[in-house]
Formats: C-alpha cells, sequence, structure tokens
C-alpha cells in the first residue's frame, strides 16, 4: 500500500488480496475506512473469497473451480481470437494460429488464454522474470505470442499437436 499526493492510503490488487487472505473480510478490515481502493480490483478481489459447503463433492468443488478465472473484467471480455489474430503479420502465421485457436475452443480453453494474457501483462508490468518455456507448451504459438514462453514454434515447425493432446 502507497499513500497518494494527498495522504489517502491507496491498496494495489496485490495488497488488497493480501488483506482479504489475512483478515478474510476486507470490508471490516481497519485501513480500508481512509483509503482509496479501486473498486473493479475490490469486487474481483471479493469474489475470491467464498465458504464451500461441505455438501459438495471434490468432483463439483473443481468443476466450479476450473470455471472460476480471477481476473478484471477487461480481460474476461477480450476477444482472445481477434487479438491473437491482429498480431500475425504473414499468411503462415494467420494459418498456425487459426488451427491452434480451432484445437483450443475445442477443448474449451479461451478462458485459460485471456487468464495467460492477463498473466503475462501483470509479470510485465511488476517486472517479474519468468522462463524461457518448459516442455510440450513451447509447441504453441498462440503461447509464443502471448508472451508465455519465448520459442518460436512456427519458426522451428513444432507440431501444436504436441501440447494439445
Amino acid at each position: 500500500m502507497t499513500r497518494n499526493k494527498f495522504g489517502e492510503i491507496v491498496f494495489s490488487e496485490s495488497d488488497i488480496c493480501d488483506l482479504l487472505m489475512c483478515s478474510g473480510n476486507l470490508p471490516d478490515h481497519p485501513l480500508i475506512t481512509d483509503a482509496v481502493v479501486d473498486q473493479s480490483i475490490l469486487d474481483t478481489a471479493l469474489d475470491t473469497i467464498s465458504e464451500t459447503p461441505d455438501s459438495v463433492s471434490i468432483e463439483e468443488f473443481d468443476k466450479q473451480n476450473q470455471q472460476n478465472w480471477h481476473m478484471p473484467a477487461e480481460y474476461k471480455q477480450l476477444d482472445i481470437a481477434e487479438y491473437l489474430l491482429r498480431l500475425c503479420t504473414t499468411d503462415a502465421q494467420l494459418q498456425r494460429v487459426g488451427h491452434e485457436l480451432l484445437l483450443y475452443q475445442q477443448k474449451d480453453l479461451f478462458d485459460l488464454l485471456r487468464y495467460l494474457k492477463y498473466l503475462v501483462d501483470t509479470m510485465k508490468q511488476h517486472e517479474i522474470i519468468w522462463g524461457v518455456g518448459r516442455g510440450s507448451s513451447v509447441a504453441s504459438y498462440v503461447l509464443y505470442l502471448l508472451g508465455v514462453h519465448k520459442i518460436d514454434s512456427l519458426y522451428y515447425d513444432l507440431d501444436p499437436e504436441e501440447f494439445l493432446r
């Protein structure tokens, strides 16, 4: 948390998450009273904390949480296919991205791609360093375009089926 030029306490997204994890109830936290908090960050953070009834099975719990991506609305509403296709500059890139997007769509993974875009943007914003790429994920040109890894699978002619089996 920091103070703005008016002396008000300003919370970042990670500050709010830390407070939520420590107290479990952000609005009752004493520091929030005089703080300036971006409402969209607050809404997103509050959505992440919820009690799961004991009657829910592990399978149901997993299914519910696999559909719940905690990211800002701008990423949830991002047309990820259009975004990726706009990054293409050659016909070969367009064909590869189109092929991979069909594979991602068949597996209902567009929310995952949106989340990865959010994750990479957040890491860049906070100057967090991540690896060059590991395993079969480097076979995905879409992940390369998103910045998840640094291996140009089109250049190395890697088969996207290796990743998206």
